[in-house]
């Protein structure tokens, strides 16, 4: 086998590296989720953190300095939430988002704008496991992941089409509609038919997620948010949709409610 073909991946090649992170992932993740309290909200506080350091780095190369300052600051805000006064909580999430735009030079209206989405929507993380259950964020977890492997799936084997080929050359429909169809498997499963619209709906919000994530690569000109996890970039590549899901079901819930299962 010549050098040119053993460095050639193939279109399988990242699938182990993938397999394996998102096994200690899910051990990690699980473990947290079953425990719940401040272990759940250690774990997102965490994860926010990271993001939020990635994000720094990338939108103002020209300072990364003031990236692991935000990340900690994002971090310690998100775990203060358990002790903070209710009516304190969003503004003092909004603040590190504010804080961060004001440190950077260019595209600061897109900074505070996708700072304060993941900050939100990590807090969304915590509000869905505290009011809501295990049982809910389980389901919101299964939505994402679910979209996220049939589309990975789907879209390698059928091809087609693209997506969005501006914003993600790789992501095509099929995969996008294997997205759509497993989520609402996961409705059915978890909520009968009660589930599956919402289901589909959080699907595509995650997938959005994903999509906004992918144009600030782009912007920045860079393929991976950072090289933390094997075969997934990232934090913030990870989580890029999970991130858009547990936003929308934040607003979404804070507007109209989720229904009863």
């Amino acid at each position: 086998m010549s050098g040119a073909e053993e460095k050639t991946p193939g279109k399988w090649g990242d699938l182990p590296a993938r397999m394996g992170s998102a096994a200690v992932m899910m051990v990690v993740g699980a473990a947290a989720i079953w425990a719940g309290g401040i272990w759940f909200h250690e774990l997102v506080a965490l994860i926010c953190g990271g993001m939020i350091w990635e994000f720094s780095r990338f939108m103002a190369p020209e300072k990364q300095r003031f990236a692991l300052p935000m990340g900690l600051l994002a971090g310690c805000v998100i775990a203060a939430t358990d002790v903070l006064p209710g009516q304190m909580i969003v503004p003092a999430l909004l603040a590190v988002a504010i804080v961060g735009t004001s440190q950077v030079k260019k595209d600061r209206l897109i900074y505070g704008a996708y700072a304060a989405g993941l900050i939100l929507a990590s807090y969304g993380l915590i509000v869905v496991r505290d009011v809501r259950g295990a049982y809910w964020i389980v389901w919101l977890v299964s939505v994402v992941v679910a979209t996220d492997v049939a589309g990975y799936f789907v879209g390698r084997i059928v091809g087609g089409p693209k997506f969005w080929p501006k914003v993600s050359p790789k992501k095509t429909w099929s995969g996008t509609a294997g997205g759509w169809v497993a989520a609402a498997v996961v409705g059915m499963i978890f909520g009968g038919p009660t589930l599956i619209v919402l289901s589909v709906l959080t699907a595509f919000a995650s997938q959005m997620g994903d999509a906004a994530e992918s144009a600030l690569k782009r912007r920045a000109r860079i393929k991976d948010s950072s090289n933390l996890i094997p075969g997934h970039g990232g934090l913030l590549d990870r989580f890029d949709a999970m991130m858009g899901a547990a936003l929308f079901v934040l607003l979404l819930g804070s507007v109209l409610g989720l229904p009863a299962v």
